[in-house]
Protein backbone atom coordinates (compact mmCIF):
# COMPACT_ATOMS: atom_id res chain seq x y z
CA UNK A 1 0.00 0.00 0.00
CA UNK A 2 1.35 3.34 -0.99
CA UNK A 3 1.74 6.34 1.24
CA UNK A 4 -0.98 8.14 -0.73
CA UNK A 5 -3.50 5.39 -0.03
CA UNK A 6 -2.69 5.44 3.64
CA UNK A 7 -3.28 9.21 3.71
CA UNK A 8 -6.69 8.83 2.06
CA UNK A 9 -7.81 6.19 4.56
CA UNK A 10 -6.62 8.30 7.45
CA UNK A 11 -8.46 11.38 6.16
CA UNK A 12 -11.66 9.38 5.70
CA UNK A 13 -11.46 8.06 9.24
CA UNK A 14 -10.86 11.54 10.59
CA UNK A 15 -13.80 12.97 8.57
CA UNK A 16 -16.16 10.24 9.75
CA UNK A 17 -15.02 10.76 13.33
CA UNK A 18 -15.67 14.48 13.08
CA UNK A 19 -19.10 14.48 11.44
CA UNK A 20 -20.74 11.28 12.70
CA UNK A 21 -23.62 9.34 11.19
CA UNK A 22 -27.40 10.13 11.74
CA UNK A 23 -30.52 9.18 9.75
CA UNK A 24 -34.18 9.48 10.84
CA UNK A 25 -37.14 7.63 9.32
CA UNK A 26 -40.80 7.28 10.42
CA UNK A 27 -43.06 4.49 9.26
CA UNK A 28 -46.26 5.72 7.54
CA UNK A 29 -49.48 5.31 9.52
CA UNK A 30 -52.79 3.88 8.31
CA UNK A 31 -55.94 5.96 8.96
CA UNK A 32 -56.96 5.88 12.62
CA UNK A 33 -60.56 5.93 13.87
CA UNK A 34 -61.52 8.37 16.61
CA UNK A 35 -61.13 6.79 20.04
CA UNK A 36 -58.39 4.36 19.05
CA UNK A 37 -54.78 4.43 20.21
CA UNK A 38 -51.96 5.34 17.82
CA UNK A 39 -48.22 4.86 18.21
CA UNK A 40 -45.79 7.31 16.62
CA UNK A 41 -42.46 5.56 16.14
CA UNK A 42 -39.31 7.45 15.20
CA UNK A 43 -36.53 5.25 13.81
CA UNK A 44 -33.00 6.65 13.79
CA UNK A 45 -29.52 5.30 13.18
CA UNK A 46 -26.36 6.94 14.44
CA UNK A 47 -22.86 6.14 15.58
CA UNK A 48 -22.77 9.26 17.72
CA UNK A 49 -23.92 10.00 21.25
CA UNK A 50 -27.64 10.78 21.57
CA UNK A 51 -28.55 14.18 22.97
CA UNK A 52 -32.37 14.40 22.72
CA UNK A 53 -35.49 13.36 20.80
CA UNK A 54 -38.32 15.88 20.35
CA UNK A 55 -41.77 15.32 18.83
CA UNK A 56 -43.60 18.24 17.19
CA UNK A 57 -47.13 18.65 15.94
CA UNK A 58 -47.23 20.85 12.83
CA UNK A 59 -50.17 23.23 12.35
CA UNK A 60 -51.25 26.05 10.04
CA UNK A 61 -49.72 24.50 6.96
CA UNK A 62 -46.29 24.06 8.54
CA UNK A 63 -45.88 27.59 9.89
CA UNK A 64 -46.35 26.58 13.53
CA UNK A 65 -44.63 23.66 15.27
CA UNK A 66 -45.95 22.74 18.70
CA UNK A 67 -43.54 20.75 20.86
CA UNK A 68 -45.50 17.89 22.41
CA UNK A 69 -42.91 15.54 23.88
CA UNK A 70 -39.19 15.51 24.71
CA UNK A 71 -36.71 12.79 25.71
CA UNK A 72 -33.49 14.13 27.28
CA UNK A 73 -30.77 11.51 26.90
CA UNK A 74 -28.30 13.37 29.11
CA UNK A 75 -30.55 13.05 32.20
CA UNK A 76 -32.60 10.09 30.88
CA UNK A 77 -35.88 11.94 31.49
CA UNK A 78 -38.97 12.62 29.41
CA UNK A 79 -41.75 15.15 29.78
CA UNK A 80 -44.79 16.49 27.98
CA UNK A 81 -45.23 20.04 26.77
CA UNK A 82 -49.03 20.03 26.78
CA UNK A 83 -50.45 23.09 28.52
CA UNK A 84 -53.53 21.55 30.15
CA UNK A 85 -51.49 19.15 32.36
CA UNK A 86 -53.82 16.34 31.35
CA UNK A 87 -51.11 14.38 29.59
CA UNK A 88 -52.36 12.04 26.92
CA UNK A 89 -48.92 11.33 25.45
CA UNK A 90 -46.76 8.59 26.81
CA UNK A 91 -43.18 7.70 25.94
CA UNK A 92 -42.97 4.02 25.14
CA UNK A 93 -39.26 3.75 24.37
CA UNK A 94 -37.19 6.87 23.87
CA UNK A 95 -38.35 7.77 20.36
CA UNK A 96 -41.80 6.12 20.43
CA UNK A 97 -44.88 8.09 21.57
CA UNK A 98 -48.36 6.67 22.10
CA UNK A 99 -51.54 8.78 21.80
CA UNK A 100 -54.54 7.08 23.45
CA UNK A 101 -58.15 7.95 22.52
CA UNK A 102 -57.31 9.88 19.38
CA UNK A 103 -59.50 12.90 18.60
CA UNK A 104 -60.35 14.60 15.33
CA UNK A 105 -58.19 17.52 16.44
CA UNK A 106 -55.14 15.19 16.43
CA UNK A 107 -55.34 14.94 12.65
CA UNK A 108 -52.32 16.39 10.87
CA UNK A 109 -48.54 16.13 10.33
CA UNK A 110 -46.04 15.25 13.06
CA UNK A 111 -42.25 15.58 13.09
CA UNK A 112 -39.56 13.76 15.04
CA UNK A 113 -36.30 15.65 15.62
CA UNK A 114 -33.23 13.70 16.79
CA UNK A 115 -30.10 15.41 18.05
CA UNK A 116 -26.60 13.91 18.63
CA UNK A 117 -23.39 15.47 19.86
CA UNK A 118 -20.85 16.51 17.25
CA UNK A 119 -17.96 14.09 17.57
CA UNK A 120 -15.39 16.81 16.95
CA UNK A 121 -16.34 19.50 19.45
CA UNK A 122 -18.60 17.52 21.87
CA UNK A 123 -20.57 20.76 22.31
CA UNK A 124 -22.31 21.21 18.97
CA UNK A 125 -25.52 19.20 18.36
CA UNK A 126 -26.20 17.63 14.98
CA UNK A 127 -29.94 17.38 14.09
CA UNK A 128 -31.97 15.25 11.70
CA UNK A 129 -35.77 14.91 11.41
CA UNK A 130 -38.52 12.84 9.86
CA UNK A 131 -42.22 13.46 9.45
CA UNK A 132 -45.45 11.48 9.29
CA UNK A 133 -49.08 12.44 8.65
CA UNK A 134 -51.72 11.18 11.07
CA UNK A 135 -55.10 10.75 9.37
CA UNK A 136 -57.96 10.57 11.87
CA UNK A 137 -61.31 9.26 10.65
CA UNK A 138 -64.65 9.78 12.38
CA UNK A 139 -67.80 7.86 11.47
CA UNK A 140 -71.08 9.79 11.26
CA UNK A 141 -72.68 10.06 14.69
CA UNK A 142 -76.16 11.04 13.53
CA UNK A 143 -78.29 10.45 10.44
CA UNK A 144 -81.89 11.54 9.88
CA UNK A 145 -84.48 11.72 7.11
CA UNK A 146 -87.04 14.52 6.81
CA UNK A 147 -89.44 15.68 4.15
CA UNK A 148 -88.57 19.05 2.65
CA UNK A 149 -91.12 21.89 2.74
CA UNK A 150 -93.47 20.30 5.25
CA UNK A 151 -96.13 20.47 6.51
CA UNK A 152 -97.76 20.73 3.07
CA UNK A 153 -101.28 20.36 1.73
CA UNK A 154 -102.62 17.48 -0.34
CA UNK A 155 -103.36 18.32 -3.98
CA UNK A 156 -105.87 16.08 -5.71
CA UNK A 157 -105.68 17.77 -9.10
CA UNK A 158 -102.06 18.78 -9.60
CA UNK A 159 -98.89 16.69 -9.57
CA UNK A 160 -96.46 17.58 -6.80
CA UNK A 161 -92.72 17.16 -6.52
CA UNK A 162 -91.67 15.53 -3.27
CA UNK A 163 -88.20 15.64 -1.70
CA UNK A 164 -86.64 13.53 1.02
CA UNK A 165 -83.58 15.04 2.73
CA UNK A 166 -81.08 12.72 4.43
CA UNK A 167 -78.56 14.41 6.72
CA UNK A 168 -75.42 12.67 8.01
CA UNK A 169 -73.42 14.54 10.67
CA UNK A 170 -70.02 14.02 12.26
CA UNK A 171 -68.29 12.11 9.45
CA UNK A 172 -64.64 12.60 8.49
CA UNK A 173 -64.01 12.21 5.64
CA UNK A 174 -67.39 12.83 4.06
CA UNK A 175 -69.47 9.62 3.90
CA UNK A 176 -71.31 8.37 0.82
CA UNK A 177 -75.11 8.54 1.07
CA UNK A 178 -77.68 6.67 -1.02
CA UNK A 179 -81.40 5.85 -0.87
CA UNK A 180 -83.35 2.60 -1.02
CA UNK A 181 -87.04 1.92 -1.60
CA UNK A 182 -88.58 -1.17 -0.05
CA UNK A 183 -85.07 -2.54 0.50
CA UNK A 184 -83.89 -2.06 -3.11
CA UNK A 185 -81.33 0.49 -4.24
CA UNK A 186 -82.95 3.39 -6.07
CA UNK A 187 -81.38 4.17 -9.42
CA UNK A 188 -81.16 7.92 -9.66
CA UNK A 189 -80.42 10.77 -12.03
CA UNK A 190 -77.73 12.99 -10.56
CA UNK A 191 -77.96 16.73 -10.93
CA UNK A 192 -76.38 19.93 -9.68
CA UNK A 193 -78.64 22.34 -7.82
CA UNK A 194 -79.08 25.86 -9.09
CA UNK A 195 -77.36 27.33 -6.04
CA UNK A 196 -74.09 25.76 -7.12
CA UNK A 197 -74.19 22.80 -4.75
CA UNK A 198 -72.39 19.78 -6.09
CA UNK A 199 -74.59 16.87 -7.07
CA UNK A 200 -73.56 13.28 -7.33
CA UNK A 201 -75.21 9.89 -7.13
CA UNK A 202 -73.92 6.53 -6.05
CA UNK A 203 -76.08 4.75 -8.60
CA UNK A 204 -75.27 6.77 -11.70
CA UNK A 205 -77.67 8.07 -14.35
CA UNK A 206 -80.23 5.45 -15.20
CA UNK A 207 -83.94 4.90 -15.37
CA UNK A 208 -86.05 4.17 -12.31
CA UNK A 209 -86.93 0.65 -11.32
CA UNK A 210 -90.47 -0.56 -12.11
CA UNK A 211 -93.17 -1.12 -9.49
CA UNK A 212 -95.65 -3.96 -9.36
CA UNK A 213 -98.50 -1.89 -7.94
CA UNK A 214 -101.20 -1.28 -10.56
CA UNK A 215 -103.65 1.57 -10.67
CA UNK A 216 -107.26 0.75 -9.82
CA UNK A 217 -109.67 2.33 -12.31
CA UNK A 218 -112.56 1.88 -9.92
CA UNK A 219 -110.88 4.24 -7.49
CA UNK A 220 -110.49 6.80 -10.24
CA UNK A 221 -114.15 6.58 -11.23
CA UNK A 222 -115.22 6.75 -7.62
CA UNK A 223 -113.02 9.78 -7.11
CA UNK A 224 -114.66 11.64 -9.97
CA UNK A 225 -118.15 10.67 -8.83
CA UNK A 226 -117.53 12.14 -5.37
CA UNK A 227 -116.53 15.57 -6.60
CA UNK A 228 -118.89 18.50 -6.31
CA UNK A 229 -119.45 20.92 -9.25
CA UNK A 230 -116.52 23.07 -8.06
CA UNK A 231 -114.18 20.09 -8.06
CA UNK A 232 -114.01 19.64 -4.28
CA UNK A 233 -114.88 16.76 -2.04
CA UNK A 234 -118.31 17.38 -0.49
CA UNK A 235 -118.32 17.96 3.24
CA UNK A 236 -121.00 18.20 5.89
CA UNK A 237 -121.94 21.85 5.38
CA UNK A 238 -125.73 21.29 5.52
CA UNK A 239 -126.05 20.82 9.24
CA UNK A 240 -126.59 23.82 11.48
CA UNK A 241 -125.31 23.90 15.06
CA UNK A 242 -128.79 23.39 16.48
CA UNK A 243 -129.85 20.48 14.27
CA UNK A 244 -130.03 17.03 15.82
CA UNK A 245 -127.89 14.23 14.44
CA UNK A 246 -129.78 11.04 13.55
CA UNK A 247 -127.83 7.80 13.53
CA UNK A 248 -128.83 4.26 12.75
CA UNK A 249 -130.69 2.70 15.66
CA UNK A 250 -131.44 6.04 17.31
CA UNK A 251 -134.46 8.28 16.91
CA UNK A 252 -132.63 11.47 17.69
CA UNK A 253 -129.49 12.82 19.27
CA UNK A 254 -129.52 12.96 23.06
CA UNK A 255 -127.02 15.23 24.82
CA UNK A 256 -124.47 13.36 26.89
CA UNK A 257 -122.60 14.70 29.90
CA UNK A 258 -119.39 14.72 27.84
CA UNK A 259 -118.39 15.81 24.36
CA UNK A 260 -119.23 13.45 21.54
CA UNK A 261 -116.85 12.25 18.82
CA UNK A 262 -118.72 11.84 15.56
CA UNK A 263 -117.28 8.92 13.52
CA UNK A 264 -117.54 10.75 10.22
CA UNK A 265 -113.95 10.35 9.07
CA UNK A 266 -113.37 10.43 5.32
CA UNK A 267 -109.90 9.48 4.10
CA UNK A 268 -109.13 10.98 0.71
CA UNK A 269 -107.60 7.98 -1.01
CA UNK A 270 -109.11 8.44 -4.48
CA UNK A 271 -106.73 9.76 -7.07
CA UNK A 272 -106.95 12.18 -9.99
CA UNK A 273 -106.42 11.58 -13.69
CA UNK A 274 -102.89 12.97 -13.70
CA UNK A 275 -101.64 9.87 -11.89
CA UNK A 276 -100.13 7.60 -14.56
CA UNK A 277 -98.72 4.10 -14.31
CA UNK A 278 -95.30 5.17 -15.59
CA UNK A 279 -92.12 4.46 -13.65
CA UNK A 280 -91.03 7.39 -11.49
CA UNK A 281 -87.77 9.22 -12.15
CA UNK A 282 -85.68 9.96 -9.09
CA UNK A 283 -83.31 12.94 -9.02
CA UNK A 284 -80.42 12.96 -6.58
CA UNK A 285 -78.09 15.68 -5.32
CA UNK A 286 -75.87 16.11 -2.31
CA UNK A 287 -74.08 18.91 -0.48
CA UNK A 288 -70.97 18.72 1.73
CA UNK A 289 -70.77 21.32 4.50
CA UNK A 290 -67.35 21.44 6.28
CA UNK A 291 -67.44 21.96 10.05
CA UNK A 292 -64.96 23.71 12.33
CA UNK A 293 -63.90 20.43 13.98
CA UNK A 294 -62.84 18.91 10.65
CA UNK A 295 -65.97 16.80 10.15
CA UNK A 296 -68.41 17.17 7.27
CA UNK A 297 -72.21 17.41 7.26
CA UNK A 298 -73.64 15.71 4.17
CA UNK A 299 -77.15 16.55 2.96
CA UNK A 300 -78.52 14.26 0.25
CA UNK A 301 -81.79 15.03 -1.56
CA UNK A 302 -84.04 12.60 -3.42
CA UNK A 303 -86.75 14.27 -5.53
CA UNK A 304 -89.50 12.72 -7.63
CA UNK A 305 -93.09 13.36 -8.74
CA UNK A 306 -95.26 11.99 -5.97
CA UNK A 307 -97.84 9.36 -6.87
CA UNK A 308 -100.12 8.90 -3.82
CA UNK A 309 -101.47 5.58 -5.04
CA UNK A 310 -98.01 4.04 -5.53
CA UNK A 311 -96.10 5.89 -2.83
CA UNK A 312 -98.50 5.45 0.07
CA UNK A 313 -97.03 2.89 2.51
CA UNK A 314 -93.71 2.85 0.59
CA UNK A 315 -90.63 2.33 2.78
CA UNK A 316 -87.71 4.66 2.03
CA UNK A 317 -84.36 4.23 3.74
CA UNK A 318 -81.21 6.32 3.75
CA UNK A 319 -77.94 4.43 4.10
CA UNK A 320 -74.53 5.89 4.88
CA UNK A 321 -71.20 4.21 4.06
CA UNK A 322 -67.97 5.30 5.69
CA UNK A 323 -64.47 3.76 5.90
CA UNK A 324 -64.66 3.89 9.71
CA UNK A 325 -67.81 1.72 9.72
CA UNK A 326 -67.83 -2.03 9.34
CA UNK A 327 -71.38 -1.86 7.96
CA UNK A 328 -73.59 1.00 6.68
CA UNK A 329 -75.68 3.10 9.03
CA UNK A 330 -79.37 3.26 8.14
CA UNK A 331 -82.50 5.19 8.99
CA UNK A 332 -85.89 4.71 7.36
CA UNK A 333 -89.33 6.27 7.02
CA UNK A 334 -92.63 4.99 5.65
CA UNK A 335 -94.70 7.41 3.60
CA UNK A 336 -98.29 7.37 4.82
CA UNK A 337 -101.40 9.53 4.53
CA UNK A 338 -103.09 10.49 7.82
CA UNK A 339 -106.03 8.35 8.90
CA UNK A 340 -108.53 9.08 11.65
CA UNK A 341 -107.03 11.73 13.94
CA UNK A 342 -107.79 11.06 17.59
CA UNK A 343 -109.30 14.19 19.09
CA UNK A 344 -109.40 15.03 22.79
CA UNK A 345 -111.53 17.83 24.23
CA UNK A 346 -110.79 19.51 27.54
CA UNK A 347 -112.74 19.87 29.74
CA UNK A 348 -114.75 16.76 28.88
CA UNK A 349 -117.86 18.37 30.40
CA UNK A 350 -117.80 21.91 29.04
CA UNK A 351 -119.88 24.61 30.75
CA UNK A 352 -120.89 28.07 29.63
CA UNK A 353 -117.93 30.41 30.05
CA UNK A 354 -115.27 27.67 30.01
CA UNK A 355 -112.24 27.73 27.71
CA UNK A 356 -112.43 24.61 25.56
CA UNK A 357 -109.41 23.01 23.90
CA UNK A 358 -109.76 20.44 21.12
CA UNK A 359 -106.42 18.70 20.56
CA UNK A 360 -105.11 16.11 18.10
CA UNK A 361 -103.55 13.38 20.21
CA UNK A 362 -102.56 10.95 17.49
CA UNK A 363 -103.65 8.89 14.50
CA UNK A 364 -104.78 5.39 13.76
CA UNK A 365 -101.47 4.95 11.88
CA UNK A 366 -97.96 6.36 11.73
CA UNK A 367 -97.98 9.48 9.57
CA UNK A 368 -95.07 10.75 7.49
CA UNK A 369 -94.49 13.46 6.41
CA UNK A 370 -95.78 15.79 9.10
CA UNK A 371 -99.46 16.61 8.58
CA UNK A 372 -101.01 20.04 8.17
CA UNK A 373 -104.00 20.62 10.50
CA UNK A 374 -106.94 22.90 9.70
CA UNK A 375 -109.98 23.51 11.94
CA UNK A 376 -113.38 24.70 10.72
CA UNK A 377 -116.88 24.94 12.15
CA UNK A 378 -119.54 23.14 10.17
CA UNK A 379 -122.14 25.61 8.99
CA UNK A 380 -120.55 28.73 10.42
CA UNK A 381 -117.45 30.59 11.50
CA UNK A 382 -115.26 29.93 14.48
CA UNK A 383 -115.78 31.70 17.76
CA UNK A 384 -113.25 34.42 16.92
CA UNK A 385 -114.98 35.12 13.60
CA UNK A 386 -112.36 33.45 11.41
CA UNK A 387 -113.26 30.90 8.75
CA UNK A 388 -110.55 28.42 9.83
CA UNK A 389 -107.66 27.92 12.23
CA UNK A 390 -104.34 26.08 11.81
CA UNK A 391 -102.42 23.95 14.29
CA UNK A 392 -102.82 20.77 16.31
CA UNK A 393 -105.08 22.53 18.81
CA UNK A 394 -108.26 24.60 18.54
CA UNK A 395 -108.95 26.94 21.49
CA UNK A 396 -112.45 28.25 22.13
CA UNK A 397 -112.36 30.88 24.86
CA UNK A 398 -115.38 31.53 27.09
CA UNK A 399 -117.80 29.43 25.08
CA UNK A 400 -121.36 30.82 25.06
CA UNK A 401 -124.50 28.72 25.35
CA UNK A 402 -125.21 29.34 21.65
CA UNK A 403 -122.36 26.94 20.70
CA UNK A 404 -124.16 23.99 22.25
CA UNK A 405 -124.46 21.26 19.64
CA UNK A 406 -122.06 22.90 17.17
CA UNK A 407 -119.82 20.59 15.16
CA UNK A 408 -116.14 21.15 14.45
CA UNK A 409 -114.09 19.58 11.70
CA UNK A 410 -110.37 18.79 11.91
CA UNK A 411 -108.72 18.28 8.52
CA UNK A 412 -105.34 16.56 8.62
CA UNK A 413 -103.45 16.34 5.34
CA UNK A 414 -100.03 15.73 3.91
CA UNK A 415 -98.90 15.34 0.27
CA UNK A 416 -100.18 11.74 0.26
CA UNK A 417 -103.78 12.39 1.29
CA UNK A 418 -106.20 14.05 3.69
CA UNK A 419 -108.75 13.00 6.27
CA UNK A 420 -111.59 14.78 8.12
CA UNK A 421 -112.67 14.07 11.68
CA UNK A 422 -115.69 15.76 13.31
CA UNK A 423 -116.52 16.31 16.95
CA UNK A 424 -119.59 17.89 18.52
CA UNK A 425 -119.43 20.38 21.36
CA UNK A 426 -121.97 19.97 24.15
CA UNK A 427 -122.21 22.99 26.45
CA UNK A 428 -123.92 22.66 29.83
CA UNK A 429 -125.38 25.39 32.01
CA UNK A 430 -123.02 26.97 34.49
CA UNK A 431 -124.83 27.03 37.86
CA UNK A 432 -122.27 29.29 39.46
CA UNK A 433 -122.78 31.89 36.75
CA UNK A 434 -126.55 31.59 37.11
CA UNK A 435 -126.34 32.20 40.87
CA UNK A 436 -124.10 35.20 40.35
CA UNK A 437 -126.52 36.68 37.86
CA UNK A 438 -129.59 35.96 40.01
CA UNK A 439 -128.32 37.12 43.41
CA UNK A 440 -128.19 40.87 42.62
CA UNK A 441 -131.80 40.87 41.43
CA UNK A 442 -133.00 38.94 44.47
CA UNK A 443 -131.21 41.33 46.80
CA UNK A 444 -132.72 44.35 45.08
CA UNK A 445 -136.24 42.95 45.31
CA UNK A 446 -135.78 42.26 49.02
CA UNK A 447 -134.66 45.84 49.61
CA UNK A 448 -137.68 47.11 47.71
CA UNK A 449 -140.04 44.95 49.79
CA UNK A 450 -138.47 46.19 53.03
CA UNK A 451 -138.78 49.78 51.88
CA UNK A 452 -142.45 49.37 51.04
CA UNK A 453 -143.08 47.73 54.42
CA UNK A 454 -141.48 50.61 56.28
CA UNK A 455 -143.44 53.15 54.26
CA UNK A 456 -146.69 51.34 55.07
CA UNK A 457 -145.91 51.38 58.78
CA UNK A 458 -145.01 55.05 58.70
CA UNK A 459 -148.26 55.94 56.93
CA UNK A 460 -150.28 53.85 59.43
CA UNK A 461 -148.73 55.58 62.42
CA UNK A 462 -149.23 58.98 60.83
CA UNK A 463 -152.91 58.33 60.16
CA UNK A 464 -153.52 57.11 63.74
CA UNK A 465 -151.83 60.17 65.18
CA UNK A 466 -153.90 62.55 63.10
Amino acid sequence: MTVFSLCLLLCADLLDFAVGYLTVTIEPLPPIVVGETVTLKCNFKTDGRLREIVWYRVTDGGTIKQKIFTYDAMFNTNYSHMEDYRRREDLVYQSTVRLPEVRISDNGPYECHVGIYDRATREKVVLASGNVFLTVMSPPNNISVVAENTPAAFSRYQAQNFTLVCTAKGGKPAPSVYFKRDGELIEVISYTQASGEQGGGSAGVRGARPFSRDLDDTKLQRSLSLLDPEGRVPRLHTESPHQRVRTQGQKSYEPSPATEVIPETVVSREFPRWVHSTDPLYYFSHTNIPQSDGSVVVQARLTWTLNPQLDNDALFSCEVKHPALSMPMQTEVTLAAPKGPKLFMSPTRAKVGDTVRITVQGFQNEVFPEPLFTWTRVGGRLLDGSAESAGKELILERVPAELNGSMYRCTAQNPLGSTDTHTRLIVFENLSMMKNTQNPNNGASRVDMLGLTWMALVLTVTVELT
